[in-house]
């Protein structure tokens, strides 16, 4: 009985570090066409990857921690995570026949050198372009219809969460652009995570919109994806959710602090 080959691909980070690597992606998936690739990436995130046909399954991941891995070693391994050593280890403790990933001699891997600096969407277009795989940079949309609904179409999204201070905008001034949207006639929500609601709750209400209008936490990724994608218009932070309206083609005004992008 034939063996299925597969690939293994690792990108545990957060919403917006997995999209860049989309175009990557598209790229393994048309020069690995016969392989099994498996995605080791937070499970809601990539999941979003999976429905998009980019990979075939999703094994749940988070950060560097050690891979739940079945069955025989990977016949290719491809570090999308980071530069090394540590996110080589990860991949080299499968025992994968192939290791893809950028040149570090601490663990001996001879790859393509790491070019600090560098677009994350080219960085990892030119990792798989130089183990044999063309890749185009420009292919970072989304195309798959969204497995749910959106809970507002047509919607402007105010997103006013970041995971650092540094890029986040005031509060305030979330809520001032909110109320003006909304006194326009828009309809506005406001969108985050769990642990984002009560920013959410404090925008929304100085900004004078109702209850309903707060979406934070009460949305998975794929219900965000929805939202997004169907929105007229995303202000946001340099977030995930400005990766988000990228990858749908969604007008978005994405407003940056005084770190690098």
């Amino acid at each position: 009985m034939a063996v299925t080959r597969r690939a293994l691909v690792l990108r545990a980070l957060g919403l917006g570090d997995l999209l860049t690597a989309v175009p990557a992606l598209r790229a393994l998936r048309q020069g690995l066409a016969a392989y099994e690739i498996v995605l080791a990436a937070d499970k809601g995130i990539g999941e979003l990857l999976r429905l998009e046909g980019l990979v075939d399954r999703v094994l749940p991941a988070r950060g560097l921690t050690p891979l739940e891995w079945g069955g025989r070693p990977p016949d290719v391994a491809v570090n999308l995570h980071g530069r090394g050593p540590e996110s080589h280890r990860v991949l080299q403790a499968l025992e994968p026949y192939r290791l893809v990933g950028f040149r570090c001699p601490e663990v001996g891997s001879d790859g393509p050198e790491w070019r600090p600096g560098e677009h994350e969407v080219h960085r990892w277009c030119r990792l798989v372009r130089c183990a044999g795989w063309p890749a185009d940079p420009t292919r970072l949309h989304l195309t798959a219809q969204a497995a749910v609904p959106s809970p507002a179409p047509g919607a402007v999204v105010v997103h006013p969460g970041a995971a650092y201070a540094a890029r986040r905008w005031p509060a305030e001034r979330f809520a001032a652009v909110a109320a003006a949207v909304a006194e326009d006639g828009h309809q506005v929500v406001v969108t985050g995570s769990p642990d984002e609601r009560r920013l959410a709750r404090h925008v929304a209400r100085t900004a004078g919109l109702p209850s309903a209008a707060v979406l934070a936490g009460r949305t998975d990724v794929r219900g965000l994806s929805a939202l997004v994608a169907e929105a007229g218009v995303v202000v946001c932070g340099d977030t995930g959710v400005a990766h988000l309206a990228t990858a749908h083609r969604t007008p978005s005004v994405v407003l940056f602090g005084p770190v690098p992008p």
